[in-house]
C-alpha cells in the first residue's frame, strides 16, 4: 500500500475479544505506531474488553461495541428494538470516522459484519482457510494467508500488517496501570498482609472451556507444595462466574490463601503485577501477566502452546502429553514455579 505513506492515514483494528485476544493483537498496534506515526489508530472492541485497551500508549480512540448484550436483548421484541438502535448507532459512528483501513483480526461473522459496516476501501483479513467462521472472507477485500513460520498467533495477527508495506514485527506490549485500580490492590493485599516483598502466587483456575481447565487437585498440590519448599503466600483470582471454583480452590489449601475480591481488567492487572509468579490454563489472566512483565505458568492441554502460549520473554508454557489437562502433572508445574520463586 505504497499510496498510504503520502499523506495520513486514519486505521481500525476489530479485535472484539476475548481478554487473552486483545492482549496478543497489541503488538499489531505497537508495530503500526512505529511504523507509521502519523497515521491515526483506532480500536473496535467489546465493552468488557475496552477497560483493557484505555490509556494505552499509540491508540488514538476507542469504539465500544457490546454484541454480548445485543445477544440478550434480541430474546425479546422490546429488547431487539434496542438493540437495533445500538447497532445503527454504531454503524453510524464507523462510518463517520472515515476508515481508509480496517485491519480483522477476528475471523469472526460478527467482526467481519463491523468491517464491513466502516465502508474502508481497504479491508485487511485472514484467508478463509484461516477464520475460525469461513465466511468472514466476504467482508475483507484483501486476504492474508501467514507463512508456515508465523507458528504463534501474535505473529500469524502480525502477517496481516504485510499490505500496508509494514514488516511483520513482533514488538513487546506496554499495559497501562490505571493509578486507582493500583490503589485499590495495594489496599487489598496489605488487608490481607501481602507486603511487596513477600514471594507471591496467584493462581487462576479458570477458563472458558471445562477441557481447558486444569483439575483443582492438582492446583492444590501445586500450591501446597509451593508454600512448603518456599513460604510463598498463594492468592486465587477469578473471573465472571469462576467463584466457586476459586473458592474450592483456596478451602483445600494447607497454607493461608487469599481468594480475590471481583475485579475488573485494570484492578486485576495492578495485582498481577504484583505477583512473583502467576500459573494458570490457556486464559485471559495469564496473558495478561506475561504482558505485564510479571511471569506467568500457562498451562495447555487441548490447545497448542506453540500457538497460544503466553507471549514474549515472560511467559512459560507447559504442555500436556496425552492432549488432556490432567495429564499435566503438578510436579511438572512445580518444577517451572518453584525457579521463579527461588
Amino acid at each position: 500500500m505504497t499510496s498510504a505513506r503520502a499523506g495520513s492515514i486514519h486505521l481500525a483494528i476489530v479485535k472484539l475479544s476475548s481478554l487473552g485476544d486483545v492482549i496478543h493483537a497489541l503488538p499489531v498496534a505497537r508495530a503500526l505506531k512505529a511504523a507509521r506515526p502519523d497515521w491515526r489508530l483506532s480500536w473496535v472492541v467489546e465493552a468488557r474488553e475496552a477497560a483493557l485497551l484505555r490509556g494505552q500508549p499509540g491508540l488514538d480512540a476507542i469504539v465500544v461495541v457490546d454484541t454480548r448484550r445485543w445477544r440478550r436483548l434480541v430474546r425479546s421484541w422490546p429488547g431487539a428494538r434496542q438493540a437495533a438502535r445500538e447497532i445503527a448507532a454504531v454503524r453510524r459512528q464507523l462510518v463517520a470516522a472515515r476508515f481508509d483501513v480496517v485491519i480483522d483480526l477476528q475471523g469472526l461473522l460478527k467482526s467481519g459484519a463491523l468491517t464491513a459496516l466502516t465502508l474502508a476501501p481497504l479491508r485487511i483479513g485472514f484467508a478463509a482457510s484461516r477464520c475460525r467462521e469461513p465466511l468472514n472472507a466476504l467482508f475483507t477485500t484483501r486476504r492474508v494467508l501467514p507463512p508456515p513460520a508465523a507458528r504463534h498467533i501474535v505473529e500469524q495477527y502480525c502477517a496481516l500488517l504485510v499490505p500496508l508495506d509494514i514488516p511483520p514485527a513482533t514488538p513487546a506490549v506496554e499495559i497501562a496501570i490505571d493509578p486507582i485500580a493500583d490503589g485499590l490492590a495495594q489496599e487489598f493485599l496489605a488487608a490481607a498482609e501481602i507486603k511487596p516483598g513477600d514471594r507471591l502466587v496467584v493462581l487462576n483456575p479458570g477458563a472458558g472451556r471445562a477441557e481447558k481447565r486444569w483439575p483443582l487437585s492438582h492446583f492444590r498440590q501445586l500450591a501446597n507444595q509451593l508454600w512448603g519448599s518456599t513460604g510463598a503466600r498463594v492468592l486465587v483470582t477469578w473471573g465472571p462466574g469462576e467463584d466457586e471454583p476459586a473458592r474450592l480452590l483456596a478451602a483445600g489449601l494447607v497454607s493461608r490463601p487469599v481468594v480475590a475480591p471481583a475485579t475488573d481488567i485494570p484492578t486485576l492487572a495492578a495485582l498481577l503485577r504484583r505477583a512473583t509468579v502467576v500459573v494458570g490454563s490457556d486464559t485471559g489472566p495469564v496473558h495478561l501477566a506475561a504482558a505485564l512483565g510479571t511471569p506467568a505458568v500457562g498451562l495447555y492441554g487441548p490447545t497448542r502452546a506453540e500457538r497460544n502460549g503466553p507471549f514474549g520473554p515472560h511467559g512459560t508454557a507447559v504442555q500436556s502429553p496425552d492432549g488432556t489437562m490432567a495429564g499435566i502433572t503438578p510436579s511438572a508445574v512445580f518444577a517451572v514455579a518453584v525457579e521463579y520463586l527461588q
